[in-house]
């Protein structure tokens, strides 16, 4: 099927409403129904069970908690140098932002204002900076965790579209990135301002933060909390520390502004990655 055509039923469905109804269903704790589906999953796409700390699958109350499993201590090695890789998964782009403009593939580009919620104010630390797209594919590891030490300042949450994320669909849709509903992470480090942007997609019925529970509200509208306001205690997190899970799994974007650090140059368009490898030196 012409790779277009395989992507226009997605402008048609009702993308919020039959992922809030997986959702429903991957929350249910009826044994006949979470552990058909977490069993079926596993043999489709051949999951490890091993790394997981819970490695009895009839053993989580949900297929979401499948979903979102931890994994044992030492499963990954966090490096101790540069940038960590924020999750499992491939490398969808990573480079750098001409002026203010992302590559997405080929013929696609889109905005940094349009990423980050459409402030123009946002966006200019990261002109001419360096980006990073980790897909998250339904086999990998579906928690996503801080690629640099820093303190957190803000998290804006921005409605979207729920296509989905995989590269096919990456290479139709334009501006996809910034038009799937999204939580933009901003934090200060050591060498200048960071964003993580966790990307909805289809199928996926939330995004869950570490400190702020459940993200994704009833109500699709843009919200900002600010983190930095006194009498708030600081939310400080070390390189590799958990962030953030996707319930049915999507990407991460990650920004620094410009001529703060440098691509491993062994990575590219397709490159598998694991949560913690480095993927980046700081210059």
């Amino acid at each position: 099927m012409n790779e277009k055509l395989s992507v226009l039923p997605q402008y048609i469905v009702p993308q919020h409403w039959l992922s809030r109804l997986a959702g429903f269903v991957a929350d249910s704790k009826i044994p006949m129904v979470k552990d058909t589906f977490i069993q079926q999953f596993i043999k489709i796409y051949g999951i490890d069970m091993s790394e997981a700390m819970e490695s009895d699958p009839t053993a989580y109350d949900t297929f979401n908690d499948f979903f979102t499993r931890s994994l044992k201590d030492g499963a990954r090695t966090i490096t101790e140098d540069g940038v960590a890789c924020p999750a499992d998964g491939a490398v969808s782009q990573l480079g750098e932002i001409s002026n203010d403009l992302i590559f997405q593939a080929k013929g696609h580009h889109y905005r940094l204002d349009q990423l980050l919620g459409g402030s123009y104010e946002k966006a200019e630390p990261f002109k001419n900076g360096s980006f990073a797209t980790i897909y998250l594919s339904p086999k990998d590891y579906h928690r996503v965790h801080i690629p640099f030490s820093g303190t957190l300042k803000e998290m804006t949450y921005v409605p979207g579209k729920l296509f989905s994320v995989n590269g096919k669909t990456a290479n139709q849709v334009p501006a996809l990135f910034a038009r799937n509903e999204r939580v933009v992470c901003t934090f200060d480090t050591e060498v200048g301002p960071m964003v993580v942007v966790l990307v909805g997609a289809m199928i996926v019925a939330s995004i869950e933060t570490v400190w702020a529970g459940l993200v994704t509200p009833p109500k699709r509208q843009l919200s900002v909390k600010d983190y930095t306001e006194e009498g708030r205690q600081p939310i400080t997190l070390g390189r590799g520390d958990e962030m953030g899970r996707f319930k049915l799994g999507s990407t991460a974007i990650v920004l620094f502004p410009e001529g703060k650090i440098k691509w491993d140059e062994q990575l590219h368009e397709g490159s598998p990655v694991r949560m913690g490898q480095q993927i980046a030196t700081l210059l």
